[in-house]
């Protein structure tokens, strides 16, 4: 059986009317890539709903590994996040209009999170794909932070281990044209999916060399309980 990688974007949010990273799931969705069968979601952009919306998707989708892709609008090119930090601290409200300020993602959590991808071998193989990428310090403390910080969590103790990450877009073309040609970088569709599917196939290929402790037939990934409790 083909071992399940998850990919999650999310929907269109404040001025964005076009998401790429909910584009760029959905067309991968179902394929095989790296050997590995892409399980998608796209979540909206709601704070409050996105740790239960997470765990729902791990379990059901049973992955190796867990990709997460959002919007950056100003970068330049696939910006690997190296660390989510526990905290909230938006510029603009949610999806439904919930806005945190200087808000914990966890309280009582760790005051970061490291991302558990292989990330220095991700953004090699993305320069040898001629995709422009780096590993980024800094995930914001929006949505995509926050998606980072839950995800890292929601994994921290799963048997086996699932790397999990997140990787920043830029905006499309088209959408530049709108925001200012002149100072809004860019990247098409087909690019970033290069990029995606050439992350995708290289956690598979060192997975492949480095196994984790398989699983018997008919076992289901364990996963830490008790985060509904923690006070939010």
């Amino acid at each position: 059986m083909s071992r399940k990688v998850l990919l999650t974007g999310f929907e269109p949010f404040g001025p964005h009317l076009v998401n790429p990273s909910e584009l760029l799931a959905r067309s991968l969705e179902g394929r095989i890539v790296g050997g590995c069968v892409v399980g998608v979601r796209v979540f909206p952009v709601e704070t409050r709903t996105l740790q239960d919306r997470i765990e729902a998707a791990l379990r059901e989708e049973q992955p190796a590994f867990v990709i997460g892709v959002g919007l950056a609008a100003g970068r330049a090119a696939l910006g690997l996040e190296r660390v989510a930090v526990n905290v909230l601290d938006f510029d603009i409200p949610d999806a439904v209009g919930t806005m945190r300020k200087n808000d914990p993602v966890q309280r009582g959590g760790p005051d970061g999170r490291l991302a558990t991808l292989p990330l220095n071998e991700i953004v090699a193989a993305w320069g040898e794909a001629g995709v422009p990428g780096y590993v980024s310090d800094s995930a914001g403390t929006y949505l995509c932070n926050q998606w980072l910080y839950e995800a890292l969590a929601l994994t921290a103790n799963a048997a086996p281990p699932i790397p999990t990450g997140f990787v920043h877009v830029p905006v499309l073309p088209a959408q530049a044209v709108q925001l200012g040609a002149d100072r809004t970088p860019s990247m098409t569709l087909d690019l970033m999916r290069r990029g995606l599917e050439t992350a995708i196939e290289t956690i598979a290929l060192l997975l492949d060399t480095k196994p984790t402790p398989s699983q018997r037939a008919g076992d289901k990934l364990w996963f830490p309980r008790g985060l509904r409790e923690v006070e939010r």
